[in-house]
């Protein structure tokens, strides 16, 4: 090989699809939304006790 000849990419070995970035989230992202979809519950759960206690 000369210095200017490159390596074709097919040497290359592939990753698989559950591998790439492409199909996962961050680990930070999905912690997060978990922490609000879980507050927002907690706080529509405490709005509807006020509305609830208040209504009677």
């Amino acid at each position: 090989m000369s210095e200017h000849e490159t390596v074709p990419l097919s040497a290359t070995p592939r990753k698989n699809i559950e591998e790439t970035a492409e199909t996962k989230f961050p680990r930070g992202l999905v912690v997060r939304l978990f922490a609000y979809l879980v507050a927002g519950h907690v706080f529509a759960g405490f709005l509807y006790l006020l509305f609830a206690v208040g209504g009677k």
